[in-house]
């Protein structure tokens, strides 16, 4: 199965007030990289935006006025790349943040999204092999707050870690039964009040 990570910016943190998504970014492991900026409808008029968020992502309403595209839009070309796939995120908050954006095209959300560190333990992963696959991760150039950026980070880190847990297995010593020592058997337990009556 396809695993895409999938990635949102957003007006603000949901703590900071009514949040809508403002960008989507999705990724794969076969260099698919897309994203989309979001054209705010009239319905999400009064929400959450904060210049705290805008300084992260650098991206202006006036420029999601300009270059964004209608939620519909965005969902529908969204569609065909999720569909049939495992969709990852590394937030709770993506999947409310795509129902939201899929409520304004009159349809359910497109695909579920699941949490990177679910896959990752899938893979049986430890905290060791995600800190080494973080510091690889550290020496490459990645974009960060934006969307496309995010997944392709998500994707490199499935990726990185994949390896790091393929890696401590080929490292395991194989278990040799020749030469193991004999295994002693075990002597025949017998109470000390075995026959007796009471």
């Amino acid at each position: 199965m396809t695993i895409i990570a999938l990635d949102f910016e957003a007006s603000c943190l949901p703590r900071h007030g009514r949040s809508y998504p403002i960008e989507i970014g999705i990724a794969d492991e076969h260099g698919l990289i897309r994203s989309w900026l979001i054209r705010p409808p009239n319905a999400w008029a009064g929400w959450g935006w904060t210049q705290e968020a805008e300084r992260l992502h650098g991206i202006s309403k006036e420029q999601l006025a300009r270059d964004g595209l209608p939620p519909a839009r965005v969902v529908a070309e969204l569609e065909p790349y999720v569909r049939g796939a495992r969709v990852i995120a590394d937030s709770h908050f993506d999947a409310p943040w795509l129902t939201t954006l899929s409520a304004l095209a009159g349809k359910p959300p497109p695909c579920a999204i699941g949490h990177v560190a679910d896959l990752l333990e899938e893979m049986g992963a430890a905290y060791e092999h995600v800190e080494a696959a973080l510091r690889q991760l550290d020496r490459q150039p990645f974009r960060r707050h934006r969307a496309a950026e995010d997944a392709r980070f998500i994707i490199a880190l499935v990726r990185e870690v994949r390896g790091q847990v393929e890696k401590a297995r080929e490292s395991q010593p194989v278990f040799d039964w020749r030469r193991a020592p004999p295994i002693a058997r075990p002597s025949t337990y017998r109470p000390s009040n075995a026959g007796s009556v009471r």
